[in-house]
């Protein structure tokens, strides 16, 4: 194999781990991990830099994370394993005779690399990226699911959370704040209510739930979803 071959390789293998990262960060996302600390322990799981910072105690706190968390590490080592064997078996079967022509034209690749990159931190062509995979994601996984939830932050093991209600549930439909159960039943704290086309406000005893409302609560992430019967988006909308 050449340098050309093998920096054509090493393009392949950029965009490769660029299109894994992704996944696994959408998988975390999809246990109620917040979209940048979900990327960056992902990295960090793969590259098996052992980079700690107090996020990644969010990790440890649900079985579903540590078994996801075994299998980035056990991937990333499998896959990082197989790029070094590929570079040093290219390595050793250069001829120095074609080191200057293989420099050349691994020139192309490289460029490659570069315009691919470049590409991929456009924030409108990374919008389009985060728009489909959560198309894509709400199909597979919440077919039947029409509200959406969007993980703002973590306080402790509780998360702040905007939830868009483009249908009020059953259980709290015409019903006041006060008598729909979200705080005694849920653990649920409605903080601010966004009616579709207004400003915020903060939720009252009377406040009652209209399609179109954006609500910023506070609670167990799982329990949200399960009480609004809403499925995770990405980005703020």
């Amino acid at each position: 194999m050449n340098i050309y071959l093998a920096f054509s390789l090493f393009a392949l293998i950029i965009l490769g781990y660029w299109v894994i990262s992704e996944l696994f960060a959408m998988l975390f996302r999809f246990t109620g991990l917040p979209d940048d600390k979900a990327r960056f322990q992902v990295i960090s799981l793969l590259t098996g830099c052992g980079f700690t910072t107090h996020e990644s105690e969010l990790l440890l706190t649900t079985r579903s994370r540590r078994r996801l968390a075994r299998i980035t590490m056990l991937f990333g080592y499998v896959f990082n394993i197989t790029i070094v064997s590929a570079f040093i078996n290219v390595f050793f079967s250069l001829k120095v005779s074609e080191l200057a022509a293989d420099l050349v034209s691994s020139i192309i690749p490289l460029l490659a690399i570069l315009f691919i990159v470049a590409f991929m931190r456009v924030p409108k062509v990374r919008a389009w990226g985060d728009r489909l995979i959560e198309k894509l994601a709400g199909r597979i996984v919440h077919k039947d699911i029409a509200n959406t939830i969007w993980l703002m932050d973590y306080i402790g093991q509780e998360t702040i959370a905007q939830v868009t209600l483009n249908e009020v549930p059953e259980a709290f439909q015409n019903k006041p704040l006060s008598e729909s159960g979200l705080k005694p039943d849920y653990g649920i704290l409605v903080m601010l209510v966004e009616p579709k086309g207004g400003k915020a406000e903060p939720a009252s005893a009377h406040t009652v739930f209209r399609p179109g409302d954006k609500l910023t609560v506070f609670g167990d992430y799982a329990t949200i979803s399960r009480a609004f019967h809403a499925r995770e988006r990405f980005s703020e909308q």
